[in-house]
């Protein structure tokens, strides 16, 4: 993990006032109280597309949020399908079709 100092140098040419704001937007959310905050390699990750979207992209300050919140779902989506995919992987077929029972109501064996 890093610090906000350490943020600022990495994500790089943006001003600290300017990622602070982007923290109490919340399209960035640090562990730790202010002016003790950690970032994870994520929050790193996030920042510089948050830079890449206000700054090299144009967009504007209502734009991110709703870019941010759709690139959200569509990361969580993406887990999910990755999630049913190894489920799908999985060699027990009868627990499988268990589950899908559940889901499906009853099905023919």
């Amino acid at each position: 993990m890093i610090n906000f100092e350490t943020l600022c140098i990495r994500v790089g040419g943006v001003p600290a006032d300017e990622i602070q704001h982007w923290i109490d937007s919340e399209w960035l959310r640090p562990e730790g109280a202010p002016g003790h905050y950690l970032f994870r390699e994520i929050d790193e990750a996030r920042a510089i597309l948050i830079r890449e979207l206000r700054h090299d992209l144009g967009v504007n300050e209502e734009g991110v949020p709703i870019v941010l919140s759709l690139l959200d779902q569509l990361y969580a989506s993406r887990r999910q399908m990755l999630r049913l995919r190894e489920a799908l992987s999985i060699p027990r077929e009868n627990e499988l079709r268990s589950k899908l029972r559940g889901l499906m109501g009853m099905m023919p064996d």
